[in-house]
């Protein structure tokens, strides 16, 4: 089976507020004393995902 890639366009501050829930998820998930695999993964995908300049024509 082949996989699929899938495309994100977010904002300045749609990344930052992603970043900070997934930190805090961590967090949560340390104090709780569980596994944080999952959530170290994504946030290092979502942290060296490439970054494109993307111009908005509003008609």
């Amino acid at each position: 089976m082949k996989n699929r890639d899938y495309h994100l366009y977010l904002t300045d501050t749609e990344y930052s507020r992603i970043v900070a829930a997934l930190i805090n998820l961590k967090n949560d998930l340390i104090a709780q004393g569980r596994y944080t695999d999952g959530v170290d993964d994504t946030l290092c995908k979502v942290t060296s995902a490439k970054k494109q300049k993307m111009k908005i024509f509003y008609i």
